[in-house]
C-alpha cells in the first residue's frame, strides 16, 4: 500500500539496500573514569554540574541513547538497569509509548476491537517526538503527553521533563525515522526470542492494560508479528550494540554504562566555571544593566550594621530584613508599566500607572535566597514562589544543581530571581540558565542580591546582557576562596545562626561530598 511505501520510505537507510557490515562495539573507555565504585554500585556527584560555557550557552548536548527491539522485548527494563548502574542523577527516560496519535472516532473503535494497528509507524506522532527530543537534548524544559492505553487516547494532563544529561529513548521504532535516528548518539537494538515476547506481551496486556486473552493473541498475529517483521527487525542492523537476551546481558550493559561515564566525564572536564569567571571581564566598567540602589545615609547606615562582625543574629536579620524590602521596592519600580485612568470615590478621574506584564513569579535560590521571599510577598500580592537549590561541590569547587521547583507556565512571567550575596556569579548563571531552558525570556530577569562583587555582576552581564541586575551594593574584590572583599560574611550562616564550613564562598551554600 502507499502507506507502507511512505512508512518504509522513513527507514533509514531503506529496507532492500545493501546491508554495511555492522561496527563491533568495544569499550570506548581505556582507563577507569575518576569515580568511587563498589561492589553494586557506582558513586557519582549527586548534582547536576554546569552545562553551559562562560557564555551562557550550551557548552555540549546531553547524550541521548536510543532503545529499540520488539515489543515487550525488555526495553523498559534495559533501561532502568543503564540508570541503576549509572546512578547518575538527571537521566530522563522517555518513551515512544507517550507519541502515539490522537485517534478519531473511527480508529477508537477500531482499537476497542483490537483491529486498530499500533504497531505501524503511522500510529506515532514522528514529529512531536522529533521536536521534544530535539528540545531535550539542546537542554530545555520539555512537556509529555501521557497516553491511557486502557481508553486509546492521551490525557488532558502532561508531565514536564528537565535537566537531561543523559537522555533514554526507548521504544519499538527508535530507528525508524531518519531525522529521528541523527538524534541518536548510542544505538542500542535489545534482542529477544519471539516467543519470550510473546509471553510477556500476553502477561503485560492482559494484566496492566485490561486486555482479554482473545484480543491480545489476535493483535499479536494480525499487527505486532508482522510489523516486527517488516519494519523493527531490518533496523537491527542500524544498532551500535545489540544486546541479546535483553535484562539477562550484563556484560553488554557494563559496556553501555562504561561508555556513557566516559562520556560525562570529558563534559565535566571540559569547563571550569569558577576559574574561568575569576579571569575573565574584569576590567571592564559596570554593565549598563545593573542598578543600584541609592547610598543614602540609611542605606550606609543599614550596611554598616549587617557588615560589622559584631552585629547579634537578632539584628543581623532585623536590618537586612530592611534593606530586602528597599532592594524589592526598588526592582518593582523597573518593571514595565502603562498608563490608565481610574475614577476616585469623588467621582473624578485619576491618570495613573498599571503593571503591563502577566505577572510576577519569585524564585529564590536556597538557602540564602529564600530570606528574600517574605519581603517579595510583603509588596506582591499572591505572588507565586519556586525555587533552585545550587551548592558547591568542595572537591570540584564548581556549583551542582541539586533540587528545581518552578511554578506552571512560568515562561511569560517577569522573574525575580533572589539570592543575598553574589560573588563570582556561577551560581547566579546557573540559575539564570534554568530560567531560560524552561523559556523565561532573558530580558524579564530579575537578579536581585543584597550585596555582589564586581566579578559576579561582570560575569552574569557578559554571558545573560539582557538579564537586570539589582543590588544594594558592589563590592571590588573577590579573594582567592571567591569571598566578597570586604564583603559581609556568610550571609545564610549569620541569618540562620549556624556555622559556615572553613572553605565557603558568597555564591552560595558549601555541600560537602
Amino acid at each position: 500500500s502507499n502507506s507502507s511505501a511512505e512508512s518504509l520510505d522513513r527507514l533509514y537507510p531503506a529496507v532492500g539496500s545493501t546491508k554495511p557490515p555492522r561496527k563491533r562495539t568495544t569499550s570506548q573507555c581505556k582507563s577507569e573514569p575518576p569515580l568511587l565504585r563498589t561492589s553494586k554500585r557506582t558513586i557519582y556527584t549527586a548534582g547536576r554540574p554546569p552545562w553551559y560555557n562562560e557564555h551562557g550557552t550550551q557548552s555540549k548536548e546531553a547524550f541521548v541513547i536510543g532503545l529499540g527491539g520488539g515489543s515487550a522485548s525488555g526495553k523498559t527494563t534495559v533501561a532502568t538497569m543503564i540508570i541503576e548502574a549509572l546512578d547518575v542523577p538527571w537521566v530522563v527516560l522517555l518513551s515512544m509509548d507517550s507519541f502515539y496519535k490522537v485517534l478519531t472516532k473511527q480508529q477508537q473503535e477500531q482499537a476497542a476491537s483490537n483491529d486498530f494497528n499500533f504497531d505501524h509507524p503511522d500510529a506515532f506522532d514522528f514529529d512531536l517526538i522529533i521536536a521534544t527530543l530535539k528540545k531535550l537534548k539542546q537542554g530545555k524544559s520539555v512537556k509529555i503527553p501521557i497516553y491511557d492505553f486502557t481508553t486509546h487516547s492521551r490525557k488532558k494532563e502532561w508531565k514536564t521533563l528537565y535537566g537531561a544529561n543523559v537522555i533514554i529513548f526507548e521504544g519499538i521504532m527508535a530507528f525508524a525515522d531518519k531525522e529521528l535516528l541523527k538524534l541518536l548518539d548510542l544505538k542500542i537494538f535489545v534482542d529477544t526470542d519471539s516467543d519470550i515476547r510473546l509471553v510477556r506481551r500476553l502477561r503485560r496486556d492482559i494484566s496492566e492494560r485490561g486486555r482479554d486473552i482473545e484480543g491480545v493473541i489476535k493483535q499479536y498475529n494480525k499487527f505486532v508479528k508482522p510489523a516486527f517483521d517488516q519494519y523493527i527487525q531490518p533496523t537491527m542492523r542500524l544498532a551500535d550494540i545489540v544486546v541479546p537476551r535483553g535484562s539477562g546481558n550484563t556484560v553488554a550493559i557494563d559496556l553501555i554504562v562504561q561508555h556513557v561515564h566516559s562520556q560525562l566525564e570529558e563534559v565535566r572536564a571540559a569547563w571550569q566555571p569558577r576559574a574561568a569567571l575569576a579571569s575573565a571581564h574584569q576590567c571592564h566598567p559596570l554593565p549598563q544593566t545593573l542598578s543600584v540602589l541609592k547610598s543614602t545615609p540609611q542605606v550606609r547606615g543599614m550596611h554598616t550594621i549587617i557588615r560589622n562582625k559584631e552585629t547579634s543574629r537578632d539584628e543581623f536579620i532585623f536590618y537586612s530584613k530592611r534593606l530586602m524590602r528597599l532592594l524589592i521596592e526598588h526592582a518593582l519600580s523597573l518593571l514595565p508599566f502603562q498608563s490608565c485612568t481610574v475614577q476616585t470615590p469623588q467621582g473624578q478621574d485619576y491618570e495613573g500607572r498599571t503593571y503591563s506584564g502577566k505577572q510576577i513569579t519569585g524564585v529564590s535560590i536556597l538557602r540564602a535566597g529564600e530570606t528574600m521571599e517574605p519581603a517579595l510577598r510583603a509588596v506582591c500580592k499572591d505572588v507565586r514562589i519556586g525555587t533552585i537549590l545550587i551548592q558547591t561541590n568542595c572537591n570540584t569547587g564548581e556549583p551542582e544543581l541539586h533540587y528545581l521547583r518552578l511554578p506552571k507556565d512560568i515562561s511569560e512571567d517577569h522573574v525575580i530571581l533572589m539570592d543575598c550575596t553574589v560573588s563570582t556569579g556561577a551560581a547566579a548563571m546557573m540559575a539564570v540558565r534554568v530560567l531560560l531552558d524552561h523559556d523565561v525570556p532573558e530580558d524579564k530577569i530579575f537578579l536581585l542580591s543584597l550585596l555582589m562583587a564586581e566579578m559576579g555582576v561582570h560575569s552574569v552581564a557578559y554571558a545573560f546582557p539582557r538579564v537586570k541586575i539589582i543590588t544594594t551594593a558592589v563590592d571590588k574584590k573577590v579573594n582567592d576562596l571567591f569571598r566578597i572583599i570586604p564583603g559581609i560574611g556568610n550571609f545564610g550562616d549569620r541569618y540562620f545562626g549556624t556555622d559556615a564550613p572553613p572553605d565557603w564562598s558568597d555564591d552560595e551554600d558549601a555541600l560537602s561530598t
